[in-house]
């Protein structure tokens, strides 16, 4: 208890530094502007930021990315509820009954309690961080070579699973990212791989270079070249139409804790992440109200529920990433890649081993959705006004950022021509509908994967069976296989149902 107590003391002597509130801070508020931005994406303002993380220490980077990360869940609903066009995709379900909300008049009410829920499920989810680490932690000690291989198949499987393009095109997309996790060195006998005589490629592909190339530049090429609709006006919202009713609270405070139970369960699983949460909770208050036909007509449960399950899920995402080194999701993909940069490596002795480190995070959390309070609901009319900005003012401006920042990191024009070649790629995979998320998962997890393989195959002398003989590693890669067979019944189901709508299209030809 004392050493806890310690522990949290200096994480807060470390939150609280003048640097790591300023960098909270501004995570936060660039988290804000991404989400309320449609076509930004998490992903890819992740990926433009993390060249300052070299000119950064580990901590701070870590809080500023963070931060980033769930301001982006609390700005993200902005534009569903004004807009019907989500920031982010784990904010799709806000606009289902947020922006009826705004088109009856309520939007003021709708955008300040998804504040207040996205707050509940923050703290909530926080609380279910500090409790579950220690289970968590005493669960990895269990884990060896073989373990920690099977987890990180049972990661890259769930990824694909919860892909939003076909399973076939996310594991194909696992697959190359694999591949290019492979360029570089042997980690074993230090012989050259597929670097085809390149200098620049004999330390590996770039991680920053290929997640701001796979994800930054196609979101600027798509959102430029589209349509997006914008805010007229920002006069519609005043300080007394975001008022919520008494019956507004009573309706919503219920909603708010049962969505962050869903969000808190989810997201601590590797591969669910917070938009299956937000959906199974919508699926859940419509499933229990007295009155489910007025959801999609503007229920407040419909926006309390999702956002505190989304905010909550983004919380306990770290859990898995912490104590088992293992990344729920491409954003905790990206953030695991920090930790590895900085010779950090997260796994079952992370709490005892960076204890400052991971209190300082938890501290860090709080007080970042703390001025995520402050900033989303006096300065809500200034995120608005920015929904009036045309994008062709933005998007030079980030190619220029963009840029700049890879070229700083290891002041190689190289990793330029990295960028655009995957930018191209990026571009070309989400035209023919390939998801680029589960790559950089792959990128990321090749060397867990391949160096837990080969020590594995070492300690049980070649002999592949003896994954199945360890009771982790076998009940870890039999949820694969299953996971497998369920993409696989979801495949023909989805092939038949075409088949008999041709069959039927022809018949009444």
């Amino acid at each position: 208890m004392v050493d806890i107590f310690g522990n949290l003391l200096s994480g807060v002597q470390a939150a609280f530094a003048l640097d790591s509130l300023l960098l909270c801070a501004l995570g936060v508020s660039l988290g804000t502007l991404v989400g309320v931005l449609p076509g930004i994406g998490t992903i890819a303002s992740l990926s433009m930021l993390m060249p300052l993380t070299y000119h950064l220490d580990t901590f701070q980077s870590l809080i500023m990315l963070a931060g980033l990360y769930y301001g982006a869940a609390y700005g993200g609903s902005t534009a569903s509820i004004l807009l019907n066009l989500p920031g982010t995709a784990n904010t799709a379900v806000t606009s289902l009954d947020g922006y009826p909300m705004s088109q009856s008049g309520r939007g003021g009410i709708a955008l300040f309690m998804t504040s207040i829920a996205s707050f509940v499920g923050s703290m909530l989810g926080i609380g279910a961080l500090v409790g579950l680490a220690p289970i968590f932690t005493q669960v990895a000690y269990q884990f060896g070579p073989a373990e920690y291989f099977s987890l990180a198949v049972l990661g890259l499987v769930a990824a694909a699973v919860v892909s939003s393009s076909s399973p076939m095109h996310a594991l194909s997309m696992v697959a190359v990212g694999l591949l290019v996790s492979f360029v570089g060195v042997d980690p074993n006998s230090g012989a050259q791989r597929y670097s085809f005589g390149i200098s620049e490629l004999v330390g590996g592909v770039s991680l920053v270079a290929l997640a701001t190339g796979l994800f930054g530049i196609p979101e600027v090429i798509a959102s430029a070249g589209s349509n997006h609709v914008r805010l007229q006006s920002s006069d519609k919202i005043t300080w007394r139409s975001m008022l919520p009713t008494s019956e507004d609270w009573a309706r919503s405070w219920k909603p708010m804790f049962r969505g962050a139970g869903v969000g808190g369960f989810f997201g601590a699983l590797p591969g669910a992440g917070g938009t299956i949460a937000t959906f199974i909770s919508y699926a859940i208050e419509k499933r229990i109200h007295k009155h489910p036909e007025e959801f999609g007509k503007g229920a407040i449960e419909g926006i309390a529920a999702p956002e505190s399950a989304n905010n909550a899920a983004i919380q306990t995402a770290f859990i898995p990433t912490l104590m088992l080194g293992v990344p729920g999701d491409p954003v905790m993909a990206l953030l695991l890649g920090v930790f590895l940069i900085n010779g950090i490596i997260p796994g079952p002795g992370f709490v005892d081993n960076q204890p400052t480190l991971f209190w300082g995070l938890v501290v860090s959390f709080v007080v970042g959705n703390l001025l995520l309070l402050i900033l989303n609901i006096p300065f809500v009319r200034v995120w608005i006004w920015i929904l009036t900005i045309p994008y062709k003012y933005l998007y030079p401006a980030i190619i220029i950022f963009v840029c700049i920042g890879v070229y700083t990191v290891q002041l190689q024009t190289f990793d330029l021509f990295v960028v655009a070649g995957f930018g191209v790629f990026g571009f070309i995979a989400r035209k023919l509908r390939f998801e680029p998320a589960p790559l950089l998962l792959g990128f990321v997890l090749g060397p867990l994967l391949e160096q837990n393989l080969r020590t594995a195959m070492i300690l049980f002398r070649g002999d592949a069976t003896r994954f199945l003989g360890e009771p982790l590693s076998a009940g870890l890669l039999g949820v694969s296989a299953l996971l497998i067979c369920l993409m696989a019944v979801i495949a023909m189901r989805r092939g038949a149902s075409i088949s008999n709508g041709l069959a039927v299209e022809k018949s009444e030809q």
